[in-house]
C-alpha cells in the first residue's frame, strides 16, 4: 500500500515566472480540478499550453477539432492547444475477426441482461494494445511540438488531468446509476457487478485511462526532460480526512470502482520517483461538480471543510465563504444545522463500519448506501434552490485550495504521493 503521506504545512510559495510553462495533458471541460492549477499557472505569468482529446465523427472516426472548436478550446484554457487527438481508451478499437469494437458488441444488450455479458478477453486485449499504440503514438507528436515551444532550460509542469474510462456503450449509464445510486429494489451489488464481465472491462478500461496514460506521458516527455526543468502532477482520490468532533479523521466515499485505477496511478508516480523523476499524485478531497454527479453522496463530506476553515483561521475568508453558503439556504436553515446533518451521516454506525484506509476502496451495501443517499438528500434540500447549492460554493474554494497547493508544491517536490486533506485546504485558502 501507498504510504500515508498527508501535507500539514504549507508549501513554500513556488517561484515560476514568465517563460516557464503548464503543459495540460487532458481537455478542459467545464469546471474541474484542473481549473486550479491553470489559473495559478495564468496569474503567475506562464505560458499555459493544452491538449485535445479530440472528436470522433459520426462514423466513429476520431479527429483534430476544427477551427471553431480549436478557438473556443483556446479560448477556455487561456493558451495554445496542441490539435492532436489525445483521446485514450480502446473502446472504439476495432478488433476480432469480425472487427468490430467493444463498443459495437454491446449494442442491443439489455440493462436486464448485464450480468449475462460474456467477452473475448483476447479481443479486448487486442483492442487496449491498439488503443494504447494509437494514443502514445499521438502522445509522441505532441512532445515533437512540445520540442519546438518549450524555451530551454524553462521550469516546467506537465499536469495530467486524465480519469475516467467507462466505455461508450448505453448499457453503462443504467447500470452504474443503480450502483450508485440505487436504492431498494434498484440497488445493485458494486461487487457483483464488478466481478462481471462488464466490471472487469471497467477495471482493464479505468487502469488504461486513468492511471496508464500518467506513464505514457512520462515516458513521451523523457527526452525534453534533457532540455527543460520537469515535473509532473496528476489528480488522485484516497479519501480525505475532515473535521468531525475536533479531530481530522480519514474517510471516503463508497463505492468508488476508479479506486483500484488511483492506487495504479500513485504506483506510477512512485515508480517515476525512484528513477529520479518528480512526478507526484495529489489526492484531493471530495468535490460535486457535472461530472461526479453520478456519485451522489460523495459530497456529503465536503460541507466538513466549513468547520475546518472555522477551527483554522476564524476571520475575513471564513466569514466570506460563510457569508456565500449562507445566501443559498433555505429561511431557517444555518450553517450549524448543515453541519450536524453531515456528522450525523459520517459519524453513523453503518459509515463508521466501512472506514478501512488499509483495505480502501470498499464495495457498497445497501444499509450503507441508502443511507449516504438520504443524507446527501437531506443536505441538498437545505437550500433555497436545488440548482444553486452551497456545495457548489465549497467546490470552488476546493479548486482553488488544490490548485494552489499543487503548484507550489511541485516547485520543490519531496513526495510521489501527497494527501490533500480539509485542514491544508482551509490554511491555504485563509492564508494570503
Amino acid at each position: 500500500m501507498t504510504t500515508y503521506h498527508a501535507l500539514r504545512q504549507l508549501p513554500p510559495a513556488a517561484q515560476y515566472q514568465k517563460g516557464d510553462v503548464l503543459v495540460l495533458c487532458g481537455e478542459l471541460f467545464g469546471r474541474g480540478y484542473a481549473n486550479g492549477i491553470v489559473d495559478e499557472a495564468r496569474r503567475a505569468g506562464m505560458t499555459i499550453i493544452g491538449t485535445t482529446v479530440g472528436r470522433r465523427n459520426a462514423d466513429g472516426t476520431l479527429r483534430p477539432l476544427t477551427g471553431e472548436e480549436l478557438t473556443e478550446a483556446e479560448a477556455n484554457i487561456g493558451g495554445k492547444i496542441i490539435n492532436i487527438p489525445l483521446e485514450a481508451g480502446f473502446d472504439m478499437e476495432p478488433c476480432g475477426a469480425d472487427g468490430r469494437s467493444v463498443a459495437d458488441q454491446l449494442k442491443g444488450v439489455k440493462p436486464d441482461e448485464w450480468d449475462k455479458v460474456a467477452f473475448n478477453w483476447d479481443e479486448v486485449e487486442q483492442a487496449r494494445r491498439q488503443g494504447a499504440a494509437r494514443f502514445k503514438a499521438n502522445l509522441g507528436l505532441v512532445a515533437d511540438e512540445l520540442a519546438l515551444l518549450l524555451p530551454p532550460e524553462a521550469k516546467v509542469i506537465f499536469a495530467h488531468s486524465m480519469a475516467g474510462g467507462i466505455p461508450r456503450a448505453r448499457i453503462f449509464m443504467p447500470l452504474l446509476n443503480r450502483v450508485f445510486k440505487g436504492q431498494g429494489e434498484r440497488f445493485l451489488s458494486s461487487e457483483a457487478f464488478w466481478n462481471s464481465d462488464l466490471g472487469k472491462l471497467c477495471q482493464i478500461s479505468f487502469d488504461e485511462v486513468t492511471a496508464d496514460t500518467f506513464r505514457y506521458l512520462i515516458d513521451a516527455t523523457a527526452g525534453l526532460r534533457d532540455k527543460v526543468d520537469a515535473r509532473y502532477t496528476a489528480y488522485g482520490y484516497h479519501g480525505c480526512e475532515v473535521l468531525i468532533d475536533g479531530a481530522y479523521t480519514w474517510q471516503s466515499y463508497t463505492p468508488y470502482l476508479q479506486g483500484w485505477a488511483k492506487i495504479r496511478l500513485e504506483e506510477i508516480a512512485e515508480a517515476a520517483w525512484k528513477e529520479g523523476i518528480r512526478a507526484t499524485v495529489f489526492n484531493c478531497p471530495e468535490i460535486l461538480t457535472n461530472s461526479s454527479a453520478l456519485f451522489l453522496g460523495v459530497e456529503n463530506s465536503l460541507y466538513m471543510l466549513l468547520a475546518a476553515l472555522e477551527k483554522e483561521a476564524p476571520g475575513h475568508t471564513t466569514d466570506e465563504v460563510k457569508d456565500k453558503c449562507r445566501a443559498l439556504l433555505a429561511d431557517g436553515i444555518g450553517i450549524d444545522d448543515l453541519l450536524a446533518t453531515a456528522r450525523d451521516y459520517l459519524t453513523a454506525p453503518l459509515t463508521l463500519a466501512g472506514r478501512d484506509l488499509a483495505g480502501w476502496p470498499q464495495h457498497n451495501s445497501l444499509p450503507l448506501q441508502e443511507l449516504m443517499l438520504n443524507s446527501s438528500a437531506k443536505l441538498i434540500a437545505m437550500n433555497r434552490n436545488p440548482k444553486e447549492i452551497v456545495c457548489a460554493v465549497l467546490s470552488q474554494e476546493v479548486f482553488r485550495g488544490v490548485g494552489r497547493l499543487m503548484f507550489d508544491f511541485s516547485w520543490m517536490p519531496d513526495a510521489p504521493v501527497v494527501w490533500l486533506n480539509h485542514d491544508i485546504i482551509a490554511k491555504r485558502l485563509v492564508t494570503a
